[in-house]
């Protein structure tokens, strides 16, 4: 019902969305004299404003059609590598004969598209080959394909990594961190020849035990039949995968925009203000930003279920009884992520994370303890939210730079570094990790030791 009512709202509110379109197109045609007035510009301002408050914003593309390699213009072509119902990978082929290190980034399926990560992939890209995970909208995918959950997410992470081979790099963003390490785990406990030489897991929920935040209070707080009652809703039968039950985009997206309604709602008067002044650059900025943020997409009702359980009620990984069941023998395995010893490990967190706070993805270098302690390495970036992790200033400027050398150190050796590149890459330091840094371990331990007695008393 309540995705009818969201569709109801958006065919309620056409008439006006035309109208104020209509209204904007008058206003900014420069044979009208008023549109060279303040007038002119504030009457065009609120129609944009109403047209963009009840648009629905479609997938966007990449639109990654060059990169710049020492210096020169490289152009840059989208190929698809592997297709599946739920996901494909993508591989941005420079036209270019360097053998450069091979990347998979791992794209969030929690809302947005895979081209929320445009700015990450167009920083990697003059320096590395990149490939990406790019989720279908689970409202269009037909219910004759079948279901897909957290086992299945993780399913197509080995599937790509296999595509790919041994000498692979894989970068998780948020959410993925978790199926990420349990494909790697599962890779090594079978010996697998494809495991990635790196895994670098950029703020994500390993272990949400170790700092709170209102996602996780609010997971924490419903158990999963609320969430099931709630949120999970059934896509309308005008869509092309109607009667799916799905974790609709939108609901997703009022939950990121309400964390942080000050900061959108002073963004969006800011806007409408360099509109009135006619300051087209820094409107154009907000709309790029908007454009994409507001692209929302709807995720499978079964892994959203299982991810929610699994990751924040349960918390299975990090308690070491997390399971996976292969979604094409049915069988059982136990995902150990001890048993990863020849995968490098980088961890990376924000100072003002307030979706996976600090600490969080930590957690993975307790889990992984086989991993030699010369192959884990730590970057904590100051002042830094959730999406600055992976775009913008300090990504460009600290993160990509440290990922860059991590990745360069513990690469096969195949694809050295061309002189010429050094100049334009900052000196940067690879921080080992240290068990005892900022006092985490010892929370965390405390932390585990209490919430392990909580499922024990429950479990009685």
């Amino acid at each position: 019902m309540l995705y009818h009512l969201h569709e109801l709202k958006h065919a309620m509110t056409t008439p006006m969305r035309h109208q104020a379109e209509w209204t904007k197109a008058i206003m900014e045609n420069p044979w009208n004299p008023l549109s060279h007035t303040q007038m002119g510009r504030t009457i065009a301002a609120g129609a944009e404003m109403m047209e963009r408050s009840t648009r629905r914003f479609g997938k966007p593309a990449f639109d990654l059609p060059e990169t710049v390699i020492d210096g020169k213009k490289v152009a840059v072509t989208e190929k698809i590598m592997a297709e599946q119902p739920f996901g494909r990978l993508i591989n941005f082929q420079r036209d270019t004969k360097r053998k450069d290190p091979k990347i998979l980034l791992a794209a969030p399926m929690s809302g947005h598209y895979a081209t929320l990560l445009c700015g990450t992939v167009k920083a990697l890209l003059p320096h590395h080959d990149v490939y990406i995970t790019d989720w279908e909208d689970a409202g269009e995918v037909p219910l004759s394909e079948g279901k897909f959950d957290l086992d299945d997410f993780i399913a197509y992470l080995r599937h790509f990594m296999s595509v790919l081979g041994p000498d692979t790099h894989i970068i998780a963003v948020c959410q993925p961190t978790v199926p990420v390490l349990a494909a790697v785990s599962l890779m090594a406990s079978d010996n697998d020849p494809n495991q990635p030489l790196t895994m670098t897991l950029m703020g994500g929920p390993v272990d949400t035990r170790i700092s709170k935040t209102e996602v996780t209070e609010l997971a924490e707080t419903r158990d999963i039949s609320w969430f099931e009652k709630s949120v999970v809703c059934t896509v309308p039968f005008f869509r092309g995968g109607s009667f799916r039950k799905v974790y609709p985009g939108f609901l997703q997206l009022g939950g990121f925009m309400s964390m942080n309604l000050d900061k959108h709602v002073g963004s969006y008067m800011e806007f409408y203000q360099h509109l009135v002044d006619g300051d087209g650059e820094s409107a154009e900025m907000h709309r790029k930003f908007y454009d994409e943020y507001l692209s929302v997409m709807d995720i499978p009702g079964e892994f959203y279920l299982q991810t929610v359980e699994t990751v924040f009620q349960t918390h299975a990984l990090p308690r070491r009884l997390m399971k996976w069941v292969d979604p094409e023998t049915k069988d059982i395995k136990d995902v150990h992520p001890q048993d990863i010893n020849k995968t490098a490990l980088l961890t990376i967190e924000g100072e003002k994370d307030d979706i996976s706070a600090r600490g969080q993805t930590t957690a993975a270098h307790e889990l992984c303890y086989s991993i030699p302690q010369n192959k884990q390495f730590h970057h904590f970036q100051l002042g830094c939210g959730h999406y600055g992790i992976f775009n913008g200033g300090r990504w460009r400027e600290h993160i990509m730079p440290t990922i860059r050398k991590f990745i360069r150190a513990h690469d096969t050796g195949k694809s050295p570094v061309p002189k010429k590149d050094l100049k334009s890459v900052p000196e940067v330091t690879l921080s080992r990790y240290n068990r005892d840094t900022h006092g985490i371990a010892a929370v965390r331990r405390w932390l585990r030791d209490n919430q392990e007695q909580h499922f024990k008393d429950n479990e009685d």
